[in-house]
């Protein structure tokens, strides 16, 4: 059974403590594993690339091929039923609309000083988009991950995939073309985000990666943070839905479910006003899980990490929420305004009855690569920021130096460099 607490009992600050600071990412022992892996791709390159997937996916890259060909990205697209290839278009049409909005505005400014000064914002030359391949197909992942880079304008996206047995989802293969994709590799794990960092040979490095994986894959992107550019550390998924009473048990139920189901290690939480409400929505899990094909999974992620909380008043779910920090946040009720306006922390929030979580993961528009694990008290999800760079620049003229020159002249001598000091002032001796 799922964790059961009532926000008014005695002991509840303790009890809710120890929820959210359960640890449920990888242990030491990935850490490990995954340096391995890595030292031995930096050192090895294509020879460990070929080792590492022989051995983890059962294929021979030299055989299967290394990277999938246009004519089999042709295929599975032609090979899609009209009304999924439909589904995926509207997808990919909706996230690009959204993630166009998003493109920053350069900036250059002349102050009343006389100094111009702004900002140019810049793609990455290329970026490596990791799709996952282990329990389902996501060819929702490489729309949201492909499609804010070709709106940031990168000009080189290397999708890397794990292919067991050499073979690649054709789901996978269809939206990486709708995407935009060219450059697919079958290679998945660790090993393809050590590769994607350093190159092998082969597969040329990149500047940026992104996109959710396994404790492995999170792990590598946690130890390569600095020698290329990270979207975030992934952990399992989450959710909390806020509800009153007025909901359907059953509707809730499978909002819980459709993160349940992702990993045993996935969080569901509910809290909610209405203690009967609250049985009602256990019981509606338990019944759902019996009939749910994903339901081995989904009941150790309910049963180990799901909780539901019961509160005096909704409003008091607020602090609790911003606790939590959770990726995903639905709040369901009529009028979700009040307690949207206060929310400080969630990854991705979804408002009133009829706006499902599982929506937001595919045809809505906003992105479902979000932070997990508390992080969004300070991270946000994917979004074309993370294909960009701003450089920023100045000009000054002789009048402009003599207004704001002296002052760092002052600075420079405060802090003890003289060469600091001595490159502006040399210039403000020409006015004098």
């Amino acid at each position: 059974m799922p964790l059961r607490l009532d926000a008014r009992d005695a002991d509840f600050a303790t009890a809710f403590d120890a929820l959210v600071n359960a640890r449920r990412e990888s242990d030491s022992d990935v850490a490990d594993t995954v340096r391995g892996i890595i030292q031995r791709i930096r050192a090895d390159g294509d020879t460990a690339l070929a080792d590492f997937t022989q051995r983890f996916d059962r294929h021979d890259l030299d055989t299967t091929g290394w990277q999938v060909t246009q004519a089999e990205r042709n295929a599975a697209l032609a090979g899609l039923e009209p009304e999924l290839r439909a589904a995926l278009e509207l997808a990919a049409d909706r996230i690009a609309t959204y993630h166009e909005k998003q493109r920053p505005q350069d900036s250059d400014t002349t102050d009343s000083a006389g100094v111009r000064l702004g900002a140019r914002w810049g793609a990455v030359d290329a970026a490596g988009l990791y799709v996952p391949g282990g329990n389902a197909a996501y060819p929702s992942s490489v729309l949201m991950n492909a499609i804010p880079a070709k709106v940031a304008g990168v000009g080189r996206i290397a999708m890397v995939t794990p292919t067991p047995d050499g073979v690649v989802n054709p789901l996978v293969l269809a939206a990486a073309e709708i995407a935009g994709v060219a450059e697919i590799w079958r290679v998945g794990g660790a090993q393809a985000i050590a590769a994607l960092a350093y190159g092998t040979g082969r597969l040329a490095p990149v500047d940026v990666i992104v996109g959710p994986g396994n404790a492995w894959v999170a792990e590598a992107k946690r130890q390569l943070y600095g020698v290329v550019g990270i979207d975030m550390v992934a952990g399992p998924s989450e959710i909390v839905v806020v509800a009153d009473g007025l909901n359907d048990p059953q509707w809730t139920a499978a909002d819980l479910l459709s993160q349940a189901e992702h990993d045993p290690t996935s969080q569901s939480i509910l809290i909610t006003d209405d203690a009967a409400f609250a049985d009602a929505v256990a019981a509606a899990v338990e019944a759902q899980l019996d009939v749910l094909a994903t339901g081995a999974r989904a009941r150790l992620s309910w049963q180990d990490f799901g909780a539901i909380i019961v509160v005096a008043d909704l409003m008091d779910s607020l602090p609790l929420v911003d606790r939590l920090a959770p990726e995903h946040l639905e709040i369901a009720t009529a009028d979700p305004e009040p307690i949207f306006r206060k929310v400080r922390h969630a990854g991705s929030v979804f408002l009133g009855r009829m706006t499902p979580e599982a929506v937001g993961d595919y045809v809505a528009g906003p992105n479902h690569v979000l932070p997990t694990g508390r992080r969004a008290r300070f991270s946000s999800g994917l979004s074309v920021l993370d294909f960009m760079k701003r450089t920023s620049f100045l000009s000054l003229d002789e009048a402009a130096i003599a207004a704001i020159g002296p002052a760092a002249v002052a600075l420079a001598r405060a802090e003890g460099l003289p060469a600091h000091a001595e490159s502006v002032a040399r210039r403000l001796r020409l006015n004098q």
